[in-house]
């Protein structure tokens, strides 16, 4: 009996394991990243996430074997390769975000085709090849060349927390820009460059229009797709390196405050939780609907009834634990193809209710909470319930607005009672008179 029970414990150890450790390909371009990044790969293995790394273009790389994920994340830190190895394409890796997989990508002035392409399918498009971005009134002070290696400002971070932390110290950056498709509503911008920033050739002289200007310029962008895959485009390789993590940082102006630190290790860990799906979760969970006074749903409602609506909405914390999140904007809509009620719901405790009248519609209606914030997880939550009309026995008896038609009716009836009368014993007069 007690061997079973160690087995049992073993098996169930084994299970809570696998789910911690979520598999994660890393390709690179030089075995010596490992080395190089070795910060960056320790807090991800710190957090339980099992790397594997190849070479880019490994002839023996599967990302999808069977219809089925091989790994759960990916991370290209491999900006120049040329061709991917093995069974991976360019389709494959979207092929991947469509199945749900998180993607990490890192870019430099060395990016090759297939990381423009990936980005393009993606709604990024980065600049040419060995294009860098340069600004001539934000760069650290180690740079004597063409001012390449920037110290960007964390108020150019985009205002999420659950993306991004505030690191307080600039972030260094050197590599390559990238603007945004309007036309994606998915796309996010996290790290904007300055006012003075343009993306060109550094040793070039400019004779034409730059690919990305000042805020348009963009040096990290997200995607968060519609089934929540995430998916994060870096121009900078070096932002994820030991020696900008931990080298200090200082603006080349008079008067700049010089930092022991910079904010790149803060930014990347802060960027790798999200887009692993560490930070920003939301679920739905329990909902429950009843006439206000009641504890459990009918068959079907009836229109202008008074309805209690609840739904429990939760978010992943650090632990990876589950608590009640607290929000402020989370509404409920009651949809027949438009909605007839859109209200927003209260925190109450654990749970988003609501009390609100049903419309004097009736028809096929859904419960639906269909939140959409910054950072988080899209939430869709739909209840479908029937709502019919006021039986024969349900509707109001004499009606003060019918009371001139209930008064023309009692007196057609008097009329005719009072004619009648009138008819009858006239009548009766007449022939006696005569008689």
């Amino acid at each position: 009996m007690m061997i079973k029970f160690s087995i049992a414990l073993i098996f169930l150890a084994c299970l809570a394991n696998a789910k911690v450790n979520k598999k994660t390909l890393v390709l690179y371009d030089n075995l010596d990243i490992r080395t190089t990044h070795s910060i960056f790969f320790k807090s991800l293995s710190d957090r339980g996430y099992d790397l594997t790394f190849k070479s880019a273009d490994d002839a023996g790389l599967e990302l999808i074997k069977y219809g089925v994920h091989v790994y759960d994340n990916l991370i290209i830190f491999s900006p120049s390769v040329e061709d991917f190895g093995g069974a991976i394409k360019v389709s494959t890796i979207t092929d991947f975000i469509d199945g749900g997989g998180n993607v990490l990508v890192a870019a430099d002035s060395s990016i090759g085709d297939p990381i423009r392409e990936l980005s393009t399918e993606c709604g990024v498009e980065f600049d040419e090849e060995r294009t860098a971005v340069i600004d001539h009134h934000n760069f650290d002070v180690s740079d004597f060349g063409s001012h390449t290696k920037l110290a960007v400002d964390t108020s150019n971070l985009v205002k999420a927390d659950a993306i991004v932390d505030n690191t307080g110290a600039p972030i260094l950056f050197k590599g390559v820009g990238m603007v945004l498709d309007p036309e994606n509503p998915l796309t996010i911008p996290i790290l904007r460059g300055s006012s003075t920033s343009y993306s060109f050739f550094p040793e070039d002289a400019i004779d034409e229009y730059p690919h990305g200007v000042g805020s348009n310029l963009l040096l990290v962008t997200g995607l968060q797709a519609r089934n929540n895959a995430r998916v994060v485009f870096s121009g900078s390789l070096l932002m994820f390196s030991d020696d900008y993590m931990t080298s200090g940082v200082q603006k080349d102006a008079d008067g700049s405050q010089s930092y022991e630190k910079s904010g790149n290790e803060a930014l990347v860990n802060s960027l790798a939780k999200w887009v692993f799906q560490e930070k920003g979760v939301l679920r739905s969970g329990e909902v429950t609907h009843h006439k206000v006074g009641e504890t459990s749903p009918p068959e079907a409602y009836t229109i202008t009834d008074n309805v209690h609506y609840s739904i429990v909405v939760e978010e992943l914390q650090d632990d990876g634990t589950w608590a009640p999140y607290n929000g402020d904007d989370v509404q409920m809509e009651f949809v027949r193809i438009d909605p007839f009620v859109r209200t927003p719901l209260k925190l109450n405790g654990d749970v988003f209710s609501i009390d609100f009248k049903l419309p004097d519609v009736y028809g096929v209606f859904q419960f639906k909470v269909n939140y959409r914030k910054l950072g988080y997880t899209f939430l869709n939550s739909a209840t479908q319930v029937s709502v019919r009309p006021l039986e024969h026995t349900q509707y109001e008896r004499f009606i003060l607005a019918a009371y001139p038609y209930y008064a023309s009716a009692f007196s057609m009836m008097l009329g005719v009672f009072v004619f009648s009368l009138f008819f009858l014993y006239h009548k009766a007069e007449t022939k006696a008179k005569e008689e």
